[in-house]
């Protein structure tokens, strides 16, 4: 499994949001699903651990994706 990190710069905030996606899907995958979402919907959800948030598409300025290292967990050590 892969987790990305998406950072929506909008006018007047920041939002964040993870995902977790299959370990066979490339980072550009994941922007080119974001894009379709902000072109389908005039509002998302932006869900994050800190919580949900409802963003504004016309208010996006920019968007970054970043993939992050998953730690794996031994299981063997911790028995």
């Amino acid at each position: 499994m892969k987790e990305f990190v998406i950072c929506y710069t909008l006018e007047n905030d920041i939002k964040r949001e993870r995902i977790i996606k299959e370990s066979t899907i490339k980072k550009e995958d994941v922007v080119q699903e974001i894009l379709e979402k902000i072109e389908q919907r005039k509002f998302f959800l932006a869900e994050d651990s800190q919580g949900d948030c409802w963003v504004n598409s016309s208010l996006i300025r920019y968007i970054r994706v970043n993939e992050q290292k998953r730690q794996k967990i031994n299981l063997i050590h911790m028995l």
